[in-house]
């Protein structure tokens, strides 16, 4: 937890955070672990590992950490989550198609996750919100053109 989301919630949540996590580890690529929250204003942290040792990462990685993470929420009885853009930073991964796995995973996930009563999309600067934003709309123009596609009649 030196560096990204993880290194930002060890320095203002403290070091317990990442003792606690150690001791559920090691975790593969795609897996989620809870642990208590240490100094942030949060009941729990739910990490999920979306790089491998080399910190590269995929869309599979991603996804796979997306699901994990919200069954661990489901578990826990959460009822508010919020996500950073999984892979984006130090993994590199490209944030545009990023945003459209996590939306979709998130969205699928949501509807096995009826405890869920706020979603938050943890994001740093204009570059992440823009991707978020963007795949945020194509989501809504699909579902809005209907399940074939067409305009819904």
């Amino acid at each position: 937890m030196a560096t990204g989301v993880g290194g930002a919630i060890k320095r203002v949540g403290g070091d317990a955070i990442e003792f606690a996590a150690v001791r559920q580890g090691p975790l593969g690529l795609g897996q989620a672990v809870v642990t208590p929250a240490g100094t942030l204003a949060a009941r729990m942290i739910i990490h999920a590992v979306s790089l491998d040792r080399d910190r590269g990462t995929s869309a599979i990685a991603i996804e796979e950490a997306v699901r994990s993470a919200m069954a661990r929420a489901r578990e826990n009885n959460v009822t508010s989550i919020a996500f950073p853009a999984l892979g984006t930073g130090v993994g590199g991964y490209p944030l545009d198609e990023a945003a459209q796995i996590t939306l979709a995973t998130v969205r699928d996930e949501l509807a096995r996750s009826p405890a869920i009563e706020v979603l938050t999309f943890a994001l740093r600067g204009a570059a992440p919100y823009a991707a978020f934003q963007a795949a945020l709309n194509a989501v809504e123009v699909a579902s809005a053109a209907g399940p074939d596609g067409g305009d819904g009649r």
